[in-house]
């Protein structure tokens, strides 16, 4: 069969990011390719006959050898050309085999199989493949680096944000361990689920009828024929194995997906110019705009956000693949194609935010800044337009609960009040609290109680230092990192 020039490819998959993501892209090739599967089928057929043979007692080590270099024989080019007389892949693929393998094993191909004994069970066996070989070492690696970004920022200050504005405060590394703790988990989750998927050999409407007129035990066969792909039964069949199987996996797969995206968007927005607090790699020779010298755009993070938004959609199509009619219909045969499309474009925003990660840089004075600065962009920026809040303002929080500990009822309303007065008059939170001498006693009290300064007449200092009041942000931070860099290095590395 002619090559065919990248570029004339239909697929951005093909062309662009085969040679943008050529390292990943050739790691993938050999589960998610068409070759890959014609080759999983011929391996499925394989598995077949030497099934077959174990059960009559023939399977020589000179006969496996001979299989094996059989199936090696196999071009899908000539599978394709065979495919164009008999209209139906796996009729054609087994025509090609019976001309490649030992003469007499040749009627054992395809003996007491329907299509979808192949063409399912191969399915699984690429999908578990791609998963443990390329999907899980990737995700792995994402996963190890944000831990090491969390423990090395677990006490940077940073302001925390809710509905876009500043709440109080947190630290880099307590933001990012959220995703440390959420890809975690389906990392851990799709390691499990690519261990349960399942092939079978149960004929035509899965009520083993072909296979009952050749073997005593049917079930043994199917069995002998799984584990020679290192995969079990479906526990019931009709022609398909179960779909909820692969289903699973694939929508483990999304929500890994969508993490990777909702982290994406994160440190888009932190690199926003009125924000800064973060920043992406960025090469001595790239670019960030045809026409604006100055830009450095966050460019990876947006594109694994725009690859999120091509693929995700694609979840429909697999709950749709999960309704046949009786025992089948071919309505899953097209659409299922292009589940390699979309675990190649789940591998592809893996790999860009890997890259963020590795190349992330701090503004730790910005980062400062915008803590302190109480989110009007700077620490005097009181009438800025577009200025939400006031210098120290963000601790308005602890101010209103030291209050309501020293017994006064309506703290909320007095914090609240004076936080108005301060924003009214220009001044920062500290300077209004220091205006109500009798609150700002009971807060002193209260702090000092709690050793959060050496004395009660010190209470402003903490009211100075917004970053100071971090809660548990640095525990959690580095507990989440070592909890996660400990599974996912060692779980992830003992499963393959």
């Amino acid at each position: 069969m002619e090559a065919r020039n990248i570029f004339r490819n239909i697929s951005p998959l093909d062309h662009r990011y085969s040679v943008s993501e050529e390292a990943l892209y050739n790691t993938l090739v050999p589960w998610l390719s068409e070759e890959a599967a014609i080759s999983a089928c011929v391996k499925a057929e394989i598995a077949l006959i030497a099934a077959h043979l174990t059960l009559r007692g023939g399977l020589t080590g000179e006969l496996r050898e001979a299989l094996d270099k059989a199936a090696r024989g196999v071009d899908s080019a000539e599978v394709y050309a065979e495919e164009e007389k008999t209209r139906h892949n796996i009729r054609a693929l087994v025509n090609v085999l019976k001309t490649k393998v030992p003469p007499e094993t040749a009627p054992l191909v395809h003996l007491g199989a329907t299509s979808v004994d192949i063409l399912d069970t191969a399915l699984s066996y690429r999908i578990r493949g791609v998963t443990r070989e390329v999907v899980l070492p990737a995700l792995r690696k994402l996963e190890l680096l944000l831990c090491g970004f969390v423990e090395k920022e677990a006490e940077t200050p940073q302001v925390g944000r809710t509905h876009g504005q500043h709440a109080v405060p947190i630290t880099v590394g307590f933001a990012l361990a959220e995703y440390v703790s959420r890809l975690g988990k389906s990392i851990l989750k799709i390691q499990d689920l690519s261990g349960q998927l399942k092939g079978k050999l149960a004929g035509a409407v899965g009520a083993y009828n072909a296979a009952s007129l050749i073997v005593p035990d049917p079930e043994e066969l199917e069995r002998l024929y799984l584990a020679e792909l290192g995969l079990e039964p479906s526990e019931h069949s009709t022609q398909l194995v179960e779909p909820e199987y692969l289903l699973r996996l694939l929508l483990e797969f999304n929500l890994a997906f969508g993490i990777i995206a909702n982290l994406a968007d994160d440190l888009r927005n932190l690199q926003r110019t009125e924000i800064g607090e973060l920043r992406e790699g960025f090469a001595a020779d790239q670019v960030g705009s045809s026409t604006m010298p100055q830009k450095r755009n966050p460019w990876n993070s947006e594109h694994v956000k725009s690859l999120w938004k091509a693929f995700m959609p694609r979840v429909i199509t697999f709950f749709m693949d999960q309704i046949s009619e009786h025992q089948r219909d071919l309505s899953n045969s097209a659409s299922q194609r292009f589940i390699a499309d979309y675990v190649t474009g789940f591998c592809l925003a893996v790999s860009r935010m890997t890259a963020v990660i590795e190349g992330l840089g701090v503004d730790r004075e910005q980062l400062l800044r915008n803590l302190r600065g109480g989110g009007t962009g700077s620490p005097g920026g009181i009438g800025i337009p577009g200025g939400t809040g006031i210098p120290g303002g963000i601790l308005a929080e602890p101010a209103y609960i030291l209050l309501a500990e020293s017994g006064l009822s309506d703290a909320h309303e007095r914090i609240r009040k004076l936080t108005l007065k301060a924003e009214k008059e220009g001044l920062s939170f500290a300077q209004a609290l220091a205006g109500e001498p009798e609150l700002l006693a009971r807060i002193g009290e209260r702090l000092a109680a709690l050793g959060l300064v050496p004395s009660a007449d010190k209470a402003l200092s903490f009211f100075e230092r917004p970053e100071l009041y971090r809660g548990l942000a640095v525990k959690k931070a580095r507990s989440i990192a070592a909890k996660y860099r400990k599974l996912i290095g060692v779980g992830i590395n003992a499963s393959r």
